[in-house]
């Protein structure tokens, strides 16, 4: 199995598979009424066998390349995920999407491990679009997407149905020469030949 270090605060990405059905668990149960809040996942993961399920549906999706399912662990646990929940490559378009336990809201790591996804869409993949839909009312994912550089495309009113209310949803999307463009801004230039530091 494969971590990719989000930083230099020991956070790690890695893929969360059905046989990590038991801390995934653990981890909705930490997390339930935080993550609830704007996302149905909790609602679904209430057991191991649901637990199980959801992980197995991310696993056919992988294998059907359709769908991706990571997980970001602190300190050997397990905090919260990123997904593409769309991933279309006949069409170069995909959809990614998160949720994060409270308790380490605030330290950027939504943002790098989104980055590392679309960073891979876009350069391995060849993605050309890559899509971010968040209730209107979620502040806290909304600004995670202008952090990425992503444009707001647009509102869809009433269209989310969650625990009998309906809510907005907003589009915001980046594409692959935007990604590219911002992500050469973001890296430092090299010395030139001969030039001493």
């Amino acid at each position: 199995m494969f971590a990719i270090p989000l930083g230099d605060d020991g956070a790690e990405l890695r893929p969360l598979e059905p046989w990590n059905a038991e801390e995934f668990l653990a981890h909705m149960d930490r997390g339930r009424e935080h993550i609830g809040r704007f996302v149905e996942l909790p609602d679904h993961v209430t057991d191991l066998a649901s637990a199980t399920s959801f992980l197995q549906r991310y696993a056919d999706k992988a294998a059907a390349d359709s769908g991706r399912l990571y997980g970001i662990w602190t300190d050997g646990t397990l905090v919260g995920g990123v997904m593409f929940r769309i991933f279309d490559t006949a069409t170069g378009n995909c959809e990614v999407g998160c949720w994060l336990e409270e308790a380490v809201v605030g330290r950027g790591l939504i943002t790098r491990a989104i980055r590392v996804l679309v960073d891979w869409a876009v350069e391995e993949r060849g993605m050309y679009r890559v899509e971010w839909i968040a209730g209107s009312d979620n502040t806290p994912s909304l600004k995670v997407a202008k952090r990425l550089g992503m444009v707001r495309e647009g509102a869809l009113r009433e269209s989310y149905l969650y625990r009998g209310v309906r809510h907005d949803e907003e589009v915001w999307a980046v594409l692959a020469p935007e990604w590219r463009k911002q992500r050469e801004r973001e890296t430092p230039a090299a010395p030139a030949a001969g030039n001493r530091a």
